[in-house]
């Protein structure tokens, strides 16, 4: 069964630090980039960081560059996302999302609340 689960969100005051993770099951994971992505109430889903498959290239919004760091580890199947200097605007559901290098197959995670308040 094909899982995707994140952890890790909470809540954090502003310039705080955060790191959730997003543990996968039931596909072979070094196959898959892997993409966090967030959405916050009343707007739309959007794309935050991306990972390729032996995590040598990573791709970050604009808005999180420099304070966002994406990594994953093939060997635990795992994706983490490291964020540090949040702020309001951080606030969000975060999920995790597999793309199949072939572009064959794609999964979803559930997703994280991350909520950024003083």
């Amino acid at each position: 069964q094909v899982q995707l689960v994140e952890s890790g969100g909470g809540l954090v005051q502003p310039g705080g630090s955060l790191t959730p993770s997003c543990a996968a099951s039931g596909f072979t994971f070094h196959y898959y980039v892997m993409k966090w992505y967030r959405q916050a109430p009343g707007k739309e889903r959007e794309y935050v960081a991306g990972v390729t498959i032996v995590g040598g290239r990573k791709s970050y919004a604009d808005s999180v560059k420099g304070r966002f760091t994406i990594s994953r580890d093939n060997r635990r199947r795992r994706m983490y996302l490291k964020m540090k200097d949040l702020n309001l605007e951080d606030t969000a559901k975060y999920d995790c999302k597999a793309e199949e290098q072939t572009g064959t197959n794609e999964y979803g995670g559930q997703g994280t609340q991350v909520t950024v308040a003083s």
